[in-house]
Formats: structure tokens, sequence, C-alpha cells
């Protein structure tokens, strides 16, 4: 079973903002996959299905962004997942430009809490992740503001191309591998 987690916050006074993207990434990975999101379980909203000849499940956690690790780790404890094989995180990313999208095999939190909490649950830094740029704070901004906030003029179509490119990103890891995956989309 790979377990692909789109990080984000469960309440609707947070959809389309930017520190949803994960959870946006999810749902296109749910449209094309024909899997539907809406059962309850690892502190989550998860669907199971297939993409290729992969078992995957499709989780959103459900337990505020910072303390995702929660979901993830309950989820990669009952599957008995490899994490560093079966394990997908997608989630924004301030420090790469609206629209931009880059796969890494292993590394630090980068200052995000969610992706921090993660590594803390699963006690490594080893798993595959899919970070989506949702641009920089505006100088003198308050950062927390920034990534509760929405998008606005160009960015909001360089941000519904790009969760598409990410949900494809995603199906290159599992297809071809992470390694082809990253020349492919890290440009």
């Amino acid at each position: 079973m790979i377990i692909i987690a789109g990080l984000g916050n469960p309440d609707s006074e947070y959809e389309g903002t930017r520190h949803n993207t994960g959870f946006e990434v999810v749902d296109v990975l749910a449209g094309m996959l024909k899997i539907r999101v809406n059962r309850k379980r690892f502190k989550g909203l998860y669907g199971k299905g297939k993409a290729g000849l992969e078992d995957v499940l499709l989780l959103k956690p459900q337990t505020y962004m910072n303390l995702s690790g929660e979901s993830i780790a309950a989820a990669c404890s009952y599957y008995k997942a490899d994490v560093s094989t079966d394990l997908i995180v997608i989630y924004d990313d301030v420090d790469l430009d609206p629209g931009r999208i880059r796969i890494r095999k292993s590394g630090s939190a980068g200052g995000h809490n969610g992706m921090k909490n993660i590594i803390e649950h699963l006690h490594t830094q080893d798993f595959v992740r899919v970070r989506v740029g949702v641009g920089a704070k505006p100088q003198g901004y308050d950062l927390i503001n920034w990534v509760l906030g929405h998008f606005k003029g160009d960015d909001v179509s360089l941000m519904e191309d790009a969760r598409q490119k990410a949900a494809d990103a995603v199906l290159s890891v599992i297809e071809d591998g992470a390694d082809r995956a990253m020349n492919r989309y890290n440009s």
C-alpha cells in the first residue's frame, strides 16, 4: 500500500488557502484515480484505490497542519509501510515560487511545522515529499497570515496548473520511481 498524504487544515475557512495546497492535490488525484476520500480513520479522511498496478491510500489528515504526523504515522503503522518507499507527502512551500514543484526523497522540515511533526512521529526524514510552491511572504507580512491567505491574480491560474502537475508528479513517483520523477519535474 502506497500512502499519499496531502497536508492542510480541515475547516471550511481554510479551503483555498496556500496551506491547503496538499489537500487540493489529493483532491486532483482522487478525481484522476476515481477514489472517494470520504472515510474516517487514522485521524483523517481517506480513500483507497489503484494507481496503475499499485494499491494506494489517499489521506487528508484532519488533525490540523501542525499535528499531521499523528495521522500519517497511524496510517503507516496500520499498513506496516516502509516509509522510505511507501509514503508520499504533498505540501505547500513558501521557498518555491507559486506553481513550481520539487520532489525530494529525504530532507529536513525546512521550517514547515506540519513536516516537522511528521518527521518527529516517523522518526525519520527519509520519505518522498512533493513540495508545491506558494511563494514567499511579502516583506513585513506575517507568515501565518500569508500561508492562511488565498491566492490572488496570476497566482490563481499558476496554482491550478501546479496542482495538476503535482498530481502527475506523484503518479510518476509511483510508476517510474522517485529518481526519474525528480529528473522530470525538478526543473
